[in-house]
Formats: C-alpha cells, structure tokens, sequence
C-alpha cells in the first residue's frame, strides 16, 4: 500500500517500505512529539547518535513538497513499520514502529506541529 503526500498510513494493511523522513532539530522535534502525542498521533520517530536532530517517518513522496524552514525531507528505503530496523544508519528509535500512532505522521499534521513548537520554543527563550 502506497500512501500519498497527505495520507497517514494506518490499519491493519500493509505498510509502506519506503518512508520519507523528516528531519528537524532535536528540541523543536521533542516538542512536536509531544503535541502530536496528545492531539493526533505520530508515526514512528528517530534520533541520531548525538541526540542533535529527530527524524519523523513520512508517507512516500512527501520529499517532492517538503519545504518547510529549519527542516529536511528525504527519501528512505527500507526500514518501515514492519522490520522494526532503522531506516537510517547510525539512528534509533525514539517512537518505535510498534509504539506508534500510524505506520508514518500525517505531513500537514507534522507540518502543524512543527510550526507551533517553534513557536513555543521562541516564547520560552524570549522569557528567560
């Protein structure tokens, strides 16, 4: 099963094996996780080695649109929801496949969530 650039993949179908990934630094990404934790849900998420950046699994294709400042999309191949193996080398999970929402986060709803924990992160910095 393929999803498009706007569909969460979710249910018992079988999910896509290559995801796009969305790449954002770890605070912005932390926060992000956790409002789509209590909203909407989120697919699975990794960290790098150095805990410096989170990546966030992405339906295939969502590359091809992704523009979103302070943030990168890329392709992955292999590694989806049902390996349980990273997709990406030198990368663990932070949100397991098996822990999460979806097989990939929805990209408008990322794309939302992103935007209000940059917010958040701005109005704590400026207040400290």
């Amino acid at each position: 099963m393929q999803g498009g650039a706007g569909a969460a993949v979710t249910g018992t179908a079988e999910p896509p094996r290559d995801l796009d990934l969305v790449t954002v630094p770890a605070r912005q990404g932390l926060e992000a996780v956790d409002i789509l934790r209590l909203r909407d849900g989120v697919g699975p998420v990794l960290h790098d080695g150095a805990c410096d950046t989170l990546g966030f699994l992405v339906p295939p294709g969502t590359a091809d649109g992704w523009d979103l400042p302070g943030s990168a999309c890329t392709q992955t191949y292999g590694g989806g929801r049902g390996s349980g193996v990273p997709p990406v080398a030198g990368t663990g999970w932070l949100v397991p496949p098996e822990g999460a929402f979806a097989a990939a986060t929805d990209p408008a709803v990322l794309r939302a969530a992103l935007g209000e924990a940059a917010r958040t992160i701005e109005a704590v910095d400026r207040c400290c």
